[in-house]
């Protein structure tokens, strides 16, 4: 799933450490969820967006992966 956590955290001037430190996770769970190849759980998901002050939303970029999704429901 596509996130904006890494342009978030690196707008921040934040380390993967740093932002796995303040949401309770490893800095390999960071890593795979800005490489899209983890998506995060819904609390990690709240979590990442209260320390930037987004919405859960906009975060997840989730009206693209929803588009996304569709897409590939309809080539079926």
């Amino acid at each position: 799933m596509k996130t904006k956590v890494k342009e978030f955290r690196t707008a921040a001037k934040m380390t993967q450490q740093q932002l796995a430190d303040l949401v309770h996770v490893s800095s390999r769970t960071i890593i795979s969820i800005e490489k899209e190849q983890y998506s995060p759980s819904l609390m990690l998901a709240y979590r990442l967006a209260e320390v930037f002050d987004v919405s859960v939303e906009e975060l997840c970029c989730l009206k693209e992966n929803k588009e996304l999704e569709d897409r590939q429901y309809e080539d079926l």
